[in-house]
């Protein structure tokens, strides 16, 4: 079969196109062909080696942590799983990953694929849909009628974080560039803030019950948004490299979210846009072979929205 991979660490130069033995299912594992993965910020991170604490990867590693696709093989033990059946699931980050035409999954990271979206577009929710889930409602605890700031609203993640907030019954402020303002606003945000001409501490005129930041912000602006934070709220932030502020005096929190697979709560997303409450939003689709020209193009800050990876059909 056919997958990319890297042998080394470095630049986006190091991922291969190349040929692998196809993988065999063990216990507890099933086997999928793959209709698509997607690319996320971190997988770059992971190829580039900055990753090797938290994340080891056994060399040469094929990336793709999303996997939208259908049952093939089912290893010993498996239950509850059929071949045939549509899946979507977040791989373990330190495992071989879905940019291949087949991939091993434990059978207790995937759930079935939502039925309103092409196969393949499922590979754009799992992971950045659960970075939003978890920082909304596992970490900050949201609540209908509260007030909720999503700081970088315009990316993926935070589109599905203003859609599932707005969904919560939250007044939603949003942060988004010229480029997304529309999207973030048609995704249910009640207020939208140009980051790029307003400062967002100075525009938000009523405290909120938590931020979310998003966005790569420098430490000096993420912590100005302690400010924004009523007493005893929260903020979440899911940029790892710089902790997450927080004022005791006023019981304000900071968290910090790495996000983690869970295949019931990956359920209701997938539940949510079946019934039309999240939207799945796909930017490019683009060949598997060309996974690192997309690295590439990612490292010069050229990709915007998600981009999902698709194998060659046969």
């Amino acid at each position: 079969m056919k997958a990319v991979r890297f042998h080394e660490y470095g630049e986006p130069g190091v991922l291969r196109y190349e040929d692998v033995e196809q993988p065999v299912p063990g216990a507890g594992q099933v086997r999928l062909r793959v209709a698509a993965t997607s690319f996320n910020s971190v997988d770059g991170n992971i190829r580039g080696g900055f990753m090797q604490g938290p994340i080891p990867v056994e060399l040469p590693h094929t990336p793709g942590l999303d996997v939208a696709g259908t049952v093939d093989a089912l290893g010993e033990g498996v239950t509850g799983l059929a071949v045939g059946e549509q899946v979507v699931g977040f791989l373990p980050m330190d495992k071989s990953g879905a940019a291949a035409e087949y991939v091993v999954a434990p059978a207790e990271a995937l759930t079935p694929a939502p039925e309103s979206v092409p196969l393949a577009d499922a590979a754009a929710l799992p992971l950045v849909g659960l970075t939003a889930y978890q920082a909304l409602f596992d970490h900050a605890g949201l609540q209908a009628g509260q007030r909720v700031l999503v700081n970088g609203a315009g990316g993926a993640v935070g589109g599905y974080a203003v859609q599932l907030a707005h969904h919560a019954g939250a007044h939603v402020i949003a942060t988004a560039g010229p480029r997304s303002g529309d999207a973030v606003k048609s995704a249910g945000a009640d207020e939208v803030v140009d980051h790029t001409a307003t400062d967002v501490t100075e525009a938000v005129t009523e405290p909120v019950d938590v931020v979310l930041n998003l966005a790569p912000v420098a430490p000096e602006q993420l912590a100005a948004l302690v400010a924004v934070v009523r007493p005893g709220g929260v903020l979440v932030n899911t940029t790892v490299w710089m902790p997450a502020p927080a004022d005791e005096a006023r019981n304000v929190r900071g968290i910090d979210l790495f996000v983690r697979s869970d295949a019931g709560q990956l359920a209701k997303l997938v539940a949510q846009v079946d019934r039309g409450e999240l939207h799945v939003a796909v930017a490019e689709r683009v060949p598997l072979a060309e996974l690192p020209a997309l690295h590439a193009r990612a490292a010069e800050g050229a990709v915007h929205g998600k981009v999902i990876v698709v194998p060659a059909t046969e």
